[in-house]
């Protein structure tokens, strides 16, 4: 999806212009994907915009940062007041925000001591990640042949650049055979998670979803869905999922903060209940969604208000 392209760029305490927001080709993370970054959204609602979860989000940043040894040179103080900014000075009623935290240039080689880590956030609008329909009709995916990393290679439950090298694998997979999204098992095939999404199924009312420990990310719209979830007396576990088990169940959908809540409709060609969104899915968009409308209480403090 082309950009919709924004005014200005926080980089490195900066506001930069869009055109003007370059890294030198030499940067360690061209090279050695030494990037960890966030997906956020902000949404327009009757007050201004808000950022949704945005304290959470900038946490898993930092804590991703914290596994690959790098130090942000800035405080999460200010990286919250450059979210607030970037979205006023590009005059947005609702954006994705993209902060990345990368090893920039000063030398090249595997070890990165000494090599200056930059930091940069970005917001541009954009729309439905699997398509404007999807929320309502489901997407058709597939199981890919490609596997998640195993554990003690690469530390799935940070949200580093390098991994969707791997994401990248099975996107292009699905799309090459005309799915829209593919779903990796992990070293042991077990369910894992889509290329960029977390996963749930729903069994006899019962929403599952699989653990940390299959090598997936630690999702703050997986959290959210089961916060939500819990909240409406919808039983939630989180349990290692057989590949078999995506095509019996009832309702099968992604979640993450470009996808939202999107319902699966099919996977390897075989329907998935009715062939559309479900009743607990339903309802679970119909209470996300919610939270941006008048009259919510936000009783978690997940919104941001923008102005």
């Amino acid at each position: 999806m082309p950009f919709n392209k924004t005014e200005k760029i926080w980089m490195n305490g900066k506001m930069v212009n869009w055109d003007d927001a370059k890294i030198h080709v030499l940067s360690h993370v061209v090279h050695y994907g030494s990037g960890l970054f966030e997906g956020e959204r902000c949404y327009k609602t009757s007050r201004g915009p808000v950022i949704f979860r945005l304290k959470e989000h900038i946490d898993r940043l930092y804590n991703s940062c914290k596994i690959y040894r790098m130090e942000i040179p800035f405080t999460k103080e200010e990286i919250w007041q450059a979210h607030i900014d970037i979205i006023k000075i590009n005059k947005l009623d609702s954006c994705y925000i993209r902060p990345i935290v990368y090893r920039g240039y000063d030398q090249l080689g595997v070890d990165p001591t000494g090599v200056p880590v930059d930091v940069a956030i970005a917001v541009w609008p954009w729309g439905k990640y699997l398509g404007p329909e999807a929320l309502e009709k489901g997407v058709s995916v597939c199981v890919s042949s490609w596997r998640r990393n195993a554990p003690g290679t690469m530390p799935d439950m940070a949200k580093a650049s390098a991994n969707y090298m791997n994401s990248q694998l099975i996107r292009l997979e699905a799309r090459h055979h005309g799915y829209a999204e593919g779903i990796a098992l992990d070293v042991y095939g077990h369910v894992s998670e889509g290329s960029g999404e977390n996963i749930f199924i729903v069994r006899d009312g019962t929403l599952i979803t699989p653990p940390f420990g299959s090598s997936i990310l630690p999702g703050i719209t997986r959290n959210t869905v089961i916060r939500l979830a819990t909240d409406m007396g919808i039983r939630v576990i989180e349990e290692t999922i057989p590949r078999e088990a995506l095509y019996i169940s009832d309702e099968v959908f992604f979640t993450g903060s470009a996808a939202e809540i999107t319902p699966i409709s099919s996977i390897d060609g075989i329907q998935i209940g009715e062939g559309k969104r479900g009743p607990i899915t339903a309802k679970l968009q119909n209470a996300f969604f919610a939270m941006f409308e008048d009259g919510y209480v936000d009783k978690y403090n997940w919104l941001t208000l923008v102005k």
